[in-house]
């Protein structure tokens, strides 16, 4: 019946569009237009998909320690772009690094990450994707 045909409808264009709402904008939730640069203690790095997360202990001017959350690209942009969750460009809890990122618009201690200077003074950028 036509009532049938129409839910059956609706129900497929919401389950088509729903992976399109969840993925957010880079530019709705960074701020794109700047960028900070600190030094600090890696916590956790996850390396995951569909994005990564390095939380890291980073001073405010303050003096203050707050452990922020930035978000990567995936797992295999990582590696591609060279830090890795295992071998010679490791990144683990406990490293001394300094990040770039993108802070939050809403002043929250999250970002998105930019580039990584490893513990061995190598940088790594990261183009989003």
């Amino acid at each position: 019946n036509k009532r049938t045909f129409v839910a059956v409808a609706l129900l497929g264009l919401m389950a088509a569009v729903s992976p399109l709402l969840a993925h957010h904008s880079l530019a709705g939730v960074y701020d794109l237009n700047k960028t900070e640069r600190a030094a600090g203690v890696v916590q956790k790095f996850a390396f995951t998909n569909p994005h990564g997360a390095l939380h890291i202990a980073l001073k405010n001017a303050q003096g203050e320690v707050k452990v922020w959350q930035l978000t990567t690209g995936s797992a295999n942009v990582l590696t591609n772009a060279g830090v890795t969750a295992t071998g010679p460009n490791r990144v683990k809890a406990g490293d001394e690094i300094t990040v770039t990122f993108n802070p939050a618009i809403s002043g929250a201690t999250v970002g998105f990450l930019r580039s990584i200077v490893l513990p061995d003074k190598k940088e790594v950028e990261f183009v989003p994707n």
